[in-house]
């Protein structure tokens, strides 16, 4: 998987409102049930603006990477980007994720909006996978982020 990461074009983006990994989990988690509860399909969806111009390269085994408090700290892999027109007749794009969350080294993030691509040799080592500081609690990693430590 590794070896196909580092092939792949990605995409990352700010992960707003969100203040930690088990944030979004819990968020995308609570979207999940509510989906399953009113019959919808359990699809996390995330939309964005445009299309990417290079969904080919993306989709032969790209993931979201989500920048939360300044750092990519985890990512998704995309399973399709799907084009859709909003009820105000707009083209949007929905990034359909695989709701499974890979921890990764933290990487630093300026702010940006919308999203960028990511090359794969850009993109930061899953934990675990020749990565620092995987088996300590996240609040521990938060901490040491924090302090410049990690």
């Amino acid at each position: 998987m590794a070896a196909e990461r580092g092939m792949s074009l990605h995409m990352v983006k700010l992960c707003v409102g969100a203040d930690s990994v088990e944030d979004l989990q819990s968020w995308v988690a609570q979207r999940m049930g509510d989906a399953a509860s009113r019959g919808l399909p359990q699809e996390q969806i995330h939309q964005t603006r445009a299309l990417p111009k290079r969904a080919d390269e993306i989709l032969a085994g790209g993931s979201l990477y989500w920048v939360i408090k300044g750092k990519v700290q985890v990512r998704q892999p995309i399973l399709e980007l799907r084009p859709v027109v909003d009820a105000e007749g707009i083209k949007r794009c929905h990034i359909v994720l695989e709701p499974r969350f890979v921890l990764t080294d933290w990487q630093p993030r300026r702010a940006f909006q919308g999203w960028r691509y990511l090359e794969g040799a850009e993109a930061p080592e899953d934990l675990g996978a020749g990565g620092e500081g995987g088996a300590l609690p996240p609040e521990l990693r938060r901490e040491l982020a924090d302090l410049g430590l990690i």
